[in-house]
Parts: structure tokens; sequence; C-alpha cells
């Protein structure tokens, strides 16, 4: 239980309601900063805003799963001003009080090693990557399906990336009927990946790997669909692109050939935010425990 302890839930999405309601559950006093015009009524919370919250009595901060912008700005789908986290603000914290948040960046990472606050990346951690892969690859079939004239099975499907989402995304297509393969660089991988009966290829050789690709996925944070790349797919062809933003596609380019690419950053909140948020809430629950 959290009986006792206080936390300030700064900005958020949908999965952050679910979280909100798990840890309201588990007894803890939560203040919500980005929720005015949220209408749902939680028992157990307070909204208020950064003026009005008192970050010396927190014992954690929420931060949105999407993290913080290169200014300190906070993304909420609750409210029509985007609050600030601030080095003042910051200042204010217990060395005790621990920041949670999904993604970092350079503000957010120094920010918090500045203050010697513990900042807890949850997005890095591969029990929370690959529990949100699931939602993950739901949301890409359901993309799959919208934007393609056939079906899953029987279609050609290149998976760059063999970590933690990527072996998901290549088990699930492949149980669909699709013919899988995969682009990795460690030898390690490119063993596994042949070992589960993909047909694997290194990376260097992806612009041919392409050829007769109907459908592919990219996880890999880097600039690896480049214009070699997309030269190389067909006309008929999909890049759905689950890296981090900004993704690893030359997107500019895919719109001036004609080939179809989407970013799909957050696939989760918006295909499964209870469960997004059930994944993030355990995990949350499971590290402030912890402490105790």
């Amino acid at each position: 239980m959290l009986t006792g302890y206080q936390i300030g839930v700064l900005g958020g999405d949908a999965r952050q309601l679910q979280i909100i309601k798990k840890l309201c559950d588990w007894d803890a006093t939560l203040y919500l900063v980005g929720y005015d015009e949220l209408e749902e009524d939680i028992p157990g919370v307070n909204k208020t805003n950064m003026e009005e919250i008192k970050p010396d009595h927190l014992d954690a901060v929420l931060l949105p799963v999407r993290g913080v912008d290169q200014e300190g700005y906070l993304d909420t789908d609750f409210s029509s001003y985007s609050p600030r986290l601030t080095e003042e603000w910051l200042d204010q914290l217990s060395p005790s009080c621990q920041v949670f948040t999904g993604i970092t960046n350079s503000y957010l990472t120094n920010l918090c090693e500045e203050k010697d606050l513990t900042l807890i990346p949850l997005f890095n951690r591969d029990d929370v990557a690959i529990y949100n892969s699931i939602p993950t690859v739901e949301g890409l079939l359901m993309l799959a399906i919208q934007y393609t004239d056939f079906t899953i099975h029987g279609s050609k499907v290149v998976v760059l990336g063999f970590g933690r989402v990527g072996i998901t995304i290549a088990r699930t297509f492949q149980a669909l009927g699709a013919k899988v393969k995969v682009g990795a660089r460690c030898q390690k991988d490119l063993a596994r990946i042949y070992e589960m009966g993909f047909e694997p290829f290194e990376m260097k050789e992806v612009s041919e790997a392409v050829y007769d690709c109907d459908i592919l996925l990219n996880t890999i944070p880097a600039p690896v669909v480049n214009v070699k790349v997309i030269q190389n797919l067909p006309l008929t062809s999909i890049i759905l692109d689950v890296a981090s933003k900004p993704g690893g596609t030359d997107f500019r380019y895919a719109r001036r050939r004609g080939v179809k690419a989407i970013l799909t950053p957050s696939l989760p909140s918006i295909v499964a935010p209870k469960t997004a948020g059930d994944i993030l809430a355990g995990v949350i629950t499971q590290i402030l425990t912890d402490e105790q």
C-alpha cells in the first residue's frame, strides 16, 4: 500500500488516468496538475497547478509518458495550458523524491542530475518495454489492416531491429501467416532470428532485403530507412515506424516517391490506454513499495 504517500502527477494522456486510478486504489494522495478540463471525478485526487502544489511535500513526481520538451513543457490532454517543469520548481523537491517519466531527454536528465534527484525513465526498463510491446503490436496490426488492401497472411514483412519490441512484432506477424524477414547488426541476434524461423539479414543489406516487401516495420531510432532503402521498396508497400521521434525513416523522400510511411508514436495510448496504464502503474507501485 501507498498510504501516506503524496504524489504529484504533472500532465499526461489517457494512460495517466489509469495510473492515477491505480495509485488511488493503493491509497496514495495525488495532486494533479494540468487536469482542469478533466470531467471524470476520481475520488482521492486534488486538482491544482504548478504554483499551488507544494513540491517539498511530495514523495514522487509522475511526468507524462512522453516526458518534457527541451524547454521543460509538459504535454497534457486534459488542459488548454502546458505546465512547465523548471529548475526553480525542482529545487523545492526533497532529495528523496523520485521522478518518473516514460522517456527522457537532455533537458530532463541534466536537470535531475544537477539537483541530485532520482530519475526513472520507465521505457528504459526491459519489463516495461516488453509488456508495452503487446499493445504496440496490436496497434501495428490495426494500421496494417487499415492501410493495405491485402491480407497479412501471405504478405512479405520486413522488421528492422530485433530488440524488445522487434521480437514481438516479428513473432506476431509470422503467427498470422506473414513471411517475415528480420534485419539486425549483431551476429548473436541473426542466429536467434534464424533459430526462431525468420529469414535473417544484416542491416547493411537492408536496401536489398526490401525489394519485394509489402510491410516494412522499423523499430530502430536511427536513419535506417533512407533514400536508398525507399528507392528499392515497391510503390504498393507501407512503412510503419515505431521508433521514438523522429523515427528512423526519411518521411520526406517517402512522400516524394509516393510510398505510404507512418510514424506511430504512443500506439499503446491510442489502442489500449487502460492496458498501457496498468503496465506502468504496476511498475511504479512496485518501485515505490520496494522503497518502504
